[in-house]
């Protein structure tokens, strides 16, 4: 099975890791830091879909999850 270029790494008090092809881009606070890091690393990011499983491992907790409660 094909792992997903982007992983978004559980969340902490932080926010959530950002990993694309195992490379650290950052830690996000919300959807919009991923496309801001995923840009900045080239990643063609003009339509993301956060549900799109080809691109997108969301590890406990989807695009709506960013902070441990």
């Amino acid at each position: 099975m094909k792992r997903a270029p982007v992983i978004v790494h559980p969340p902490c008090s932080g926010g959530r890791r950002v990993t694309l092809r195992g490379q650290d881009l950052g830690r996000a606070r919300r959807p919009g830091d991923v496309a801001a890091f995923l840009r900045r690393a080239g990643f063609p990011a003009a339509h993301l879909a956060w549900d799109d499983t080809g691109v997108f491992e969301w590890r406990d907790g989807g695009p709506d999850v960013w902070y441990t409660p």
